[in-house]
């Protein structure tokens, strides 16, 4: 068996980001982060600050939008400066007298009222609106710091669950180790490998021996039966084995015939190129069809799984084998009634599941070491993401 290497193994930074934070650190910074924003524009009045922030990215919109068109002595130059002064001063005459910056503006309009603007104008107008910058940096920072916070939740909700799966996987680990490695596993493993083996080989005749129509009204059949997990045929290959004579062709005949020649084949059906169509296009799905769905694995499943595997297989074995497999299959049925059952099982599971990594992991406390430290995780966690954000 090959060793699984857990995060735990292999040094796995698994739950922290790039920068070594894991998700609730992050998450705890991101609000920490969206907090200081906020409270900074709530201490400046955050109608006010919104204000000056609209207005300030309104006027430095005009300046670059205007330019590279109201700069020059041309005619349209000239026209361009003329709608910038114009709107540019529009602006500012609709601004609240008590806007915070509010000289800014009116510097920045005093940099642009002249007759002819050089690119030099420009920077003087957004070096005297700089003073109304700190209020857009402000909102800029708080949406940013919302959609970081926004982020951080997201991540650390993807954690809770990564969380639960290695919890569940710890809690696998703790169940097998109470397992009795030195049980006689054989009582359960000999029953199943021999039933096994008998169905693999009746199966194998019986495709030699059944038509594909039989052997398909089998597999439509295990569709009631979720225990039985055999694939439906193709449609229109179900189509074709049950309305022509074909359908009377055993499944590894149908695959023979479909390598014929055309002329050969004609000896053996109507239609040669149907048959092509229809069967040598599903030759995979064909050749796969065989006793697997019908055994049963190992190690085997709790009791009462083996018991309602079993009582679907039964039918199902009982037309493709004989009574000596079916008698097979009851004694690995009855195997689920001992009451040693589940000992076994568990015995049984952590033999073939247990890596050697796992069992030193088990027996020198890391395993139950890493679940309390998860649970501990998953609590803060779960108490971090409770706060009601106003994302």
């Amino acid at each position: 068996m090959s060793e699984r290497v857990h995060p735990s193994d292999a040094g796995s930074d698994a739950g922290t980001d790039g920068d070594g934070a894991t998700p609730l650190e992050a998450l705890e910074a991101a609000r920490d982060r969206f907090e200081t924003a906020r409270r900074r524009i709530d201490d400046e009045g955050a109608d006010a600050v919104e204000e000056a922030a609209t207005a300030y990215r309104n006027a430095t919109a005009l300046l670059d939008d205007y330019v590279d068109r109201a700069t020059g002595t041309g005619k349209e130059n000239f026209q361009a400066y003329i709608e910038l002064e114009g709107k540019f001063e529009s602006l500012v005459s609709g601004l609240a007298d008590d806007l915070a910056a509010r000289d800014a503006f009116d510097g920045a309009l005093d940099a642009i009222d002249k007759r002819r603007l050089s690119e030099r104008d420009f920077e003087r107008a957004r070096e005297a609106l700089d003073p109304a910058s700190r209020y857009a940096d402000m909102i800029d920072e708080r949406e940013a710091a919302r959609e970081t916070l926004a982020e951080a939740r997201t991540d650390a909700s993807k954690r809770l669950r990564a969380i639960d799966d290695e919890i569940d996987e710890r809690e696998r680990l703790l169940d097998l180790a109470t397992a009795d490695l030195n049980a006689p596993v054989e009582r359960l493993r000999d029953p199943i490998e021999d039933y096994n083996a008998a169905i693999r080989e009746a199966f194998a005749d019986y495709r030699l021996e059944a038509s594909a129509r039989k052997v398909f009204a089998l597999l439509e059949r295990s569709r009631w039966y979720p225990f039985v997990d055999y694939e439906r045929p193709p449609a229109d290959l179900a189509r074709y084995v049950r309305e022509t004579d074909a359908g009377e062709y055993t499944i590894p005949e149908l695959l023979e015939y479909a390598d014929y020649s055309r002329s050969k084949l004609s000896h053996y059906v109507d239609s040669a190129d149907e048959l092509k169509r229809s069967v040598a296009t599903q030759q995979t799905f064909l050749e796969g069809i065989d006793a697997e769905p019908l055994t049963v694995a190992w190690p085997p499943e709790p009791a009462g799984a083996l018991r309602c595997r079993t009582r679907e297989y039964q039918p199902f074995v009982a037309r493709v084998a004989d009574e000596e497999t079916v008698a097979a299959l009851r004694g690995v049925r009855l195997l689920a009634t001992d009451h040693d059952y589940d000992r076994l099982q568990t015995a049984a599971q952590a033999v073939a599941q247990l890596s050697p990594a796992e069992r030193e992991r088990l027996a020198d406390g890391r395993v139950e070491a890493e679940l309390e430290s998860l649970r501990t995780e998953r609590e803060r966690l779960e108490a971090a993401l409770d706060v009601d954000d106003p994302v």
